[in-house]
């Protein structure tokens, strides 16, 4: 694998192009998404607490010690039909991420470069402890923000960014990142924020194959995924990152709004999920850039 720069020409002038295709977005056969509270497992529920939401600054208010998000439901942030799940939850993150360092998150490289850092910021918690917990305020100690990014890629191949935070994450674990990829019909789990909304923990999926920098599987994300952790289910390993996938909606004409866009486990597709070992290999190269910070060992 290739160390890509920031500022890498080629990566550049990709990402335009590219983003209108990097969209996570479908139901695969049953919608298997959970919030939190519906959680058992404390194994996926510790996991959980080590991914984070992307949000853009400019939708997030300080008001004292709190961060007021910016947005609507999710229902009226995308004209989405009454019907659908989660109509009315928080829609405000743009994208997912993942804490593989003390002060460091992985996410997709089309969610963020380092013309964009200052504004963006990462939250941890952004999550529906209870079923009335709607999160509309953000703590502050739960929101970091983008120091500068160390790596990142997108093109054909590759999607991905290793981020700096402004300061060490307190009381949270790094994830575990896989050595190997995943072998095909194996399980896999995503944890993430499906259209912005709060965390999202959707297992059930399986790898359909194996492509060239990343493998496609039946994860039921949508847009805001993107970014998101995705899990061995048997070892609750980090596999890799999702990307992009089929499309999120379809417009119903006689109720004249959306509804989520539903394909059998085996049929469209499929998301596509780029390689851990992007983020393992930048962890190694970054021991060698200089910068007063702790890194993982």
């Amino acid at each position: 694998m290739k160390w890509i720069s920031l500022f890498s020409v080629t990566s550049l002038l990709f990402m335009n192009a590219a983003l209108s295709l990097y969209k996570p977005q479908v139901i695969y056969g049953s919608d298997n998404r959970i919030d939190l509270y519906e959680v058992k497992d404390p194994a996926i529920l510790s996991a959980a607490r080590s991914t984070a939401a992307v949000f853009n600054r400019s939708s997030l208010k300080l008001e004292g010690t709190v961060f007021r998000v910016l947005s609507d439901s999710f229902g009226k942030e995308f004209n989405m039909c009454e019907s659908e799940p989660y109509y009315e939850q928080t829609a405000g993150a743009t994208c997912s991420a993942f804490l593989v360092s003390n002060n460091m998150v992985a996410t997709a490289g089309h969610c963020i470069d380092n013309f964009k850092c200052d504004k963006k910021a990462f939250v941890f918690d952004f999550a529906m402890m209870t079923p009335q917990s709607n999160p509309q305020n953000l703590s502050s100690d739960l929101v970091y923000f983008c120091d500068r990014v160390i790596a990142r890629e997108l093109n054909s191949v590759a999607d991905y960014a290793l981020v700096q935070l402004d300061r060490i994450v307190q009381n949270r674990e790094p994830l575990k990142l896989a050595t190997q990829v995943p072998d095909i019909n194996s399980e896999v789990t995503v944890i993430g924020h499906p259209a912005g909304i709060p965390t999202k923990v959707a297992a059930g999926a399986q790898v359909r194959s194996h492509q060239t920098g990343h493998f496609v599987a039946s994860l039921d994300t949508y847009g805001g995924n993107s970014g998101s952790a995705v899990f061995s289910s048997t070892t609750l390993e980090v596999v890799g990152i999702l990307v992009r996938g089929e499309r999120d909606y379809q417009y119903d004409s006689e109720l004249r709004c959306n509804i989520s866009n539903n394909c059998d486990d085996d049929s469209c597709r499929g998301e596509d999920v780029t390689h851990i070992e992007y983020i393992r290999e930048a962890l190694v190269q970054v021991q060698n850039v200089p910068a007063a910070v702790t890194y993982l060992e």
